[in-house]
């Protein structure tokens, strides 16, 4: 049974637990087990206004009115100070049926409870508690505020836009480590490593129900899939492509001398290297540009789905070689491009620019440019750090594939061939034991000739095709990595210039992505 109807049906009868309570005032106590009713009873007997009773049919703000309608019974039995009141939201199962059998204890109607005047301390307190309780539901499962920090979605959305990730719309995850440091992700504040969580509780994945699913170009914020290693020293960089590097180095300084597994034990004695839960990783933004049962290539840099040809998003941008005899571009240039410092580069006489197709136009009819020439890796030509990082498959950022994206239930034959393209899915995010014996596949001690796959995944790629690390560069994004969808940019700030200047980019304010 999907667990959503236990959380229902917890939800719909835990006034059950008040059954004491409901003699103690005088009400049947067989009325706990009256669905919604029992809930319409229980805010009477707090003294609260109907609107109280109808918020407990809004998801998750419904959580934070039970935790308040627990304090308001307590007040009921005269508990007014703060201990009292956290046992009863805390451990519920046992505070409040102990209130409504103990002799010693009183229920005293709202209308009859005495006026207690609070201390500035505990307003203080209590209004704290309230927004913090508050806040945290709703970043959880509501929606929450996200900042770009890297150009791999230029121009659709910009270094430093501030924007709201809706998590309704495909379903809010439960989180996976909910023992944490309120308000901030994997690491405590004014410390370099410390972790913010702890992993005492660990809960499996679910995802509650959204208002659709993830669709082809939308703007998806994610859990990063190869950030389940991290090295605490060098975080901004994928830990496999260290330890693949790390071996290649080994490889060549070692030769005959060299035995697998060199490069990594090397980085786990250099460095300190730590393991992230997946609601821990990273979070990236991306375009899903591939759903699970798709087929993906990109032939000189055309994105093609399922043998169709994808039209491009419309502010996509790649990178081009400007010729300017080295004579440079102004800044005021690039400002009326749009582009930042960051994003310029320069090779021999050449001018690397990311453009858009209208930017490219536009640049052309500069005085002094005298070529625009797009980059493009040739096809055959392999690049090591693309996935799957096999010779045997010669991709590259602008010739990829073609690629079947894995749909849970779905079937793929399994070969030393492709192995390489699923090897980390049913390893990792499917958790079984795979090994190689010979020429023969071995899954969980078993022969395997075939297998399918548990969960749906997505192709995610950047609009800013040649700067930005995306599946390309480490593969699929399982479904329990999805987060939600960008929804609203409400702030864009330029971090290249100041207020005076027009550090405000009063324009690409209050906008859906697109």
């Amino acid at each position: 049974m999907d667990p959503l109807v236990y959380i229902i049906l917890a939800f719909v009868f835990f006034p059950v637990f008040l059954l004491s309570i409901f003699k103690d005032v005088g009400i049947a106590p067989w009325k706990t087990l009256i669905p919604f009713y029992n809930y319409y009873l229980w805010n009477k007997m707090i003294g609260k206004r109907l609107y109280w009773f109808l918020l407990l049919f809004v998801p998750f703000i419904n959580v934070f009115m039970v935790f308040l309608m627990e304090v308001e019974i307590a007040k009921c039995y005269q508990k007014y100070d703060l201990g009292h009141q956290a046992l009863a939201v805390l451990f519920p199962v046992i505070y409040l049926p102990y209130l409504g059998l103990s002799a010693k204890e009183k229920y005293l109607e709202p209308s009859k409870r005495p006026v207690i005047k609070k201390t500035a301390l505990r307003e203080w307190v209590d209004a704290l508690i309230f927004a913090v309780v508050a806040a945290l539901i709703i970043r959880t499962f509501i929606f929450e505020a996200y900042t770009i920090p890297t150009p791999s979605m230029e121009k659709t959305l910009l270094v430093g836009d501030y924007l709201f990730v809706s998590k309704m719309s495909y379903g809010p995850k439960v989180p996976n480590t909910p023992l944490s440091f309120p308000f901030v992700h994997h690491t405590l504040p004014f410390t370099q490593y410390s972790k913010s969580y702890v992993e005492w509780i660990k809960l499996p994945y679910y995802r509650f129900p959204g208002f659709g699913k993830v669709k082809h170009y939308d703007p998806v914020v994610f859990n990063y899939p190869s950030g389940d290693t991290v090295v605490l020293e060098r975080q901004n960089e994928d830990y496999y492509r260290i330890v693949r590097m790390a071996e290649e180095e080994f490889k060549m300084r070692m030769g005959s001398r060299y035995r697998e597994g060199m490069g990594r034990e090397a980085v786990w004695h250099t460095y300190h290297v730590v393991a992230r839960p997946v609601d821990k990783r990273e979070n990236y933004i991306k375009r899903c540009i591939a759903l699970p049962g798709d087929t993906i290539q990109i032939i000189n840099r055309q994105v093609y789905l399922n043998g169709k040809e994808l039209p491009d998003p419309p502010l996509l941008q790649f990178n081009y070689l400007i010729n300017t005899e080295g004579r440079g571009l102004s800044r005021r240039v690039l400002e009326r491009m749009d582009i930042s410092k960051e994003d310029m580069g320069w090779f021999q006489q050449y001018a690397i620019l990311p453009l858009t197709k209208d930017k490219v136009q536009q640049i052309s009819r500069i005085p002094g440019v005298i070529e625009v020439k797009p980059q493009l890796a040739p096809a055959g030509e392999w690049s090591p750090d693309i996935f799957p990082f096999d010779s045997a498959y010669p991709w590259n950022v602008d010739n990829f594939g073609p690629l079947y994206i894995p749909k849970q239930g779905n079937e793929v034959t399994l070969t030393l061939h492709n192995l390489p393209l699923y090897k980390r899915i049913i390893e990792v995010y499917e958790k079984n034991r795979l090994v190689v014996k010979g020429n023969k596949i071995f899954i969980n001690g078993e022969e395997a000739n075939s297998y399918r796959f548990q969960q749906n995944y997505y192709w995610m790629m950047g609009d800013n095709r040649h700067n930005s690390a995306d599946s390309r560069y480490w593969g699929f994004v399982p479904e329990d990595h999805i987060v939600g969808k960008a929804v609203f940019v409400w702030l864009s700030l330029d971090k290249d210039k100041s207020l005076t200047e027009g550090k405000i980019r009063w324009k690409k304010l209050f906008r859906i992505p697109r």
